[in-house]
């Protein structure tokens, strides 16, 4: 049997895999701390990216800042944390408070450490990310990650001395320190980030005006020039402020990159007002309204340009001078026919054409035929008013009563919603008034949440990005606004999307709960409540209201574990079982689950096996019994129930005749299954 790994994904050992498969030659070996590990030769690598070679400081376009390379490092440094499960603040799919069968997550824990356990089980899972980070507002970050330095250091490291100690600029202000941390703070996070992201996946980052230009270049950086989708303009206030100085500030922006260049999002609802554009003068089988009866470039579909006589006067109809028709000849002739008997007809009309077409008579096409009437024009325009007067006109028709041109009709069932744009009014999504209110009717009239988003807010980036059984990720989640909107939108069209929540447990303002995790949790339990009771018989017998509660926290492993070299031998009588003191077979779980893959959310059922504790998986997937004393015949039942995966304790088995027939057991009953100790 394998060990565990027990840590979260390398990095940079997945780096140096991938640039090894590209270019091989680049890969070396290096000695550290007496082991020799592979690495990048740089030098070799920028040879075989370029015809030229960058060095040293040779000017280059490029986006840096202080300590940047230790930001880099920090997103690629493995961690050997894991995540308990709380169950006493968990709640139930269908709201009962300890239930533990919810497939929504919140995480309470440093986010940075969590998204890097979590990428290794949500990596490419996660539909739609929704983060609205701490503000740049020059004060000091609770997510420091080490990165604080001094005015002076950063004076240093920046540049802005020369080797004597001389100011190298007039600027006096430490505002560009600021800046660094912040993109210290941000940079590791939103590199994870994207790594968890489907293919089709796309993260929306609120933010304002003090770090929109620093973040825009961030995520160019990660996401790639091609990957930027939009920056919406939400209007947060509904009024402007009488005392602002100087040009009042309504406006947050929402910075919207996708994994994968020309990511398009889903379509908005049609409004009323879009609809009541729509008319039906007709009696046609939809509601429609006039659209262009032509399309762009004429010159180059020369075969598209010709004239349809009018049956009402007998003039000929052209497009406009650089349009042409917009269906093939052929499906215009017959549309033709529903006002009367037409035929194809050369009318030797190559000027006319040619002035459509924008050239000279000779470079046009030759042989395009007209259609034009097969009839006497007193009994064309008789058949054309009858058409007219019965109503159920062609989809092309012509306007003022048949004495104008040719339109087309647009119907509203081909219409599919209204096109997202980048401007988003509060009267559409909210304002922060609006997101205040609902807090406050979620508890009883007070506010314990400075700064909430107005859940319409994430209900229409909800409807853009996700799908009905999404994976939504938000890793700055405050007063919990995104699971407030996930359950609303799933309320509203029967979905299944399922959050991932993180917070920091950091020290709330409000004297009823301590932490900003603790007024998270309670919406949550709140909103869903609500929810479900303004529903009443209409709310969906599996909506999900609940969530499981995870804590981030060290490992469940004694350090002997990762590093056994370091172990003398006057230690091993302390060591014979390698898993920290108080820590529950609960705990032992969700690091396995963590380490194989298997989703936060799966469902757990607990069974007793010849009087062990046995943990099933994801209906099977996994099997883990972290008993001691396990016998032959728990080994054998579990074996017999072919998962995937089975997972024991190293010191399990009673005795070492157990051990000697484990892999017996699993290649008589069940070979394919993977064996895994801790």
């Amino acid at each position: 049997m394998d060990k565990l790994k027990m840590h979260s994904l390398d990095g940079v050992e997945k780096n140096i895999e991938l640039i090894g498969k590209l270019f091989p030659n680049a890969i070396t070996e290096v000695m550290r701390d007496g082991k020799v590990e592979h690495a990048i030769d740089f030098d070799v690598l920028r040879q075989e990216l370029s015809d030229s070679i960058v060095e040293g400081r040779e000017e280059r376009y490029q986006f840096t800042w202080p300590d940047k390379k230790k930001a880099m490092l920090a997103a690629n440094a493995p961690i050997t944390a894991t995540l308990r499960p709380v169950v006493a603040d968990s709640v139930g799919k269908d709201g009962t408070p300890g239930g533990f069968d919810s497939e929504n997550l919140y995480i309470e824990g440093d986010n940075l450490e969590v998204l890097k356990l979590l990428q290794e089980t949500y990596l490419g899972k996660v539909k739609m990310i929704y983060i609205d980070p701490p503000y740049n507002t020059g004060n000091d970050f609770v997510y420091e990650d080490d990165f604080a330095q001094s005015a002076a250091d950063y004076m240093s490291n920046s540049g802005q001395y020369d080797e004597e100690g001389n100011r190298m600029v007039t600027n006096t202000e430490s505002n560009g320190r600021f800046h660094t941390d912040w993109l210290n703070m941000i940079y590791p996070r939103l590199k994870i980030a994207k790594n968890l992201l489907t293919d089709d996946g796309a993260i929306f980052i609120s933010i304002d005006d003090h770090e929109a230009a620093n973040l825009t270049k961030l995520c160019e950086e990660i996401f790639g020039e091609s990957g930027f989708v939009a920056d919406i303009a939400w209007q947060r206030t509904y009024s402007p402020r009488n005392d602002s100085q100087g040009i009042s500030d309504e406006k947050e922006h929402l910075i919207v990159y996708s994994k994968s260049p020309n990511w398009n999002p889903h379509k908005l609802p049609r409004t009323e007002k879009m609809d009541s554009k729509y008319k039906n003068p007709d009696d046609d089988v939809s509601p429609w309204r006039t659209s262009d009866a032509f399309a762009p470039n004429a010159v180059t579909h020369q075969g598209m340009v010709y004239a349809i006589q009018n049956p009402f006067n007998g003039n000929m109809i052209y497009p406009y001078k650089g349009a042409c028709w917009p269906l093939r000849q052929s499906d215009m002739l017959e549309i033709m026919q529903g006002w009367g008997k037409y035929v194809l007809r050369d009318i030797d009309d190559a000027p006319e054409r040619a002035s459509v077409c924008g050239i000279q008579p000779e470079e046009v096409r030759a042989g395009v035929l007209a259609i034009v009437l097969d009839t006497p024009l007193d009994v064309a325009r008789k058949n054309a008013e009858f058409v007219q007067a019965r109503g159920k006109w062609p989809r092309f028709f012509f306007t003022k009563g048949g004495q104008g041109g040719i339109a087309r009709k647009t119907y509203l069932k081909d219409t599919d919603g209204r096109v997202v744009t980048n401007l988003w009014p509060h009267t559409e999504v909210g304002h922060t008034d609006e997101a205040k209110k609902e807090v406050k009717s979620l508890f009883g009239g007070t506010a314990p949440f400075d700064t909430p988003k107005p859940t319409r807010l994430l209900e229409r980036i909800l409807t853009i990005a996700t799908e009905k059984d999404s994976y939504v990720l938000d890793f700055f989640s405050g007063s919990a606004t995104t699971a407030h909107a996930v359950m609303k939108k799933n309320m509203e069209d029967d979905g299944n999307r399922k959050y991932i929540l993180v917070q920091l447990p950091e020290k709330s303002n409000s004297p009823q709960y301590a932490t900003l995790c603790e007024i998270g949790k309670e919406r949550i339990r709140r909103a869903g409540r609500k929810i479900k009771e303004d529903a009443g018989l209409t709310a969906p017998a599996d909506l999900d209201i609940g969530f499981r509660c995870l804590r981030l926290d060290e490992s469940n492993m004694k350090p002997v574990y990762y590093t056994p070299d370091e172990v003398g031998q006057q230690d091993l009588f302390s060591l014979v079982d390698n898993v920290k003191e108080y820590r529950t077979p609960e705990d032992l779980l969700f690091q396995v689950m963590l380490d194989l893959g298997v989703l936060l959310s799966s469902p757990i059922e607990v069974k007793e096996i010849a009087g062990k504790k046995v943990f099933n998986v994801a209906d099977g997937f996994l099997l883990a019994c972290f008993d001691h004393d396990v016998t032959e015949e728990t080994v054998k039942a579990i074996a017999q129930k072919k998962p995937y995966y089975a997972v024991f304790r190293d010191s399990s088995m009673a005795n070492d005749s157990v051990a000697t027939n484990f892999e017996q057991i699993f290649e008589t009953y069940s070979p394919d299954t993977v064996r895994k100790v801790l």
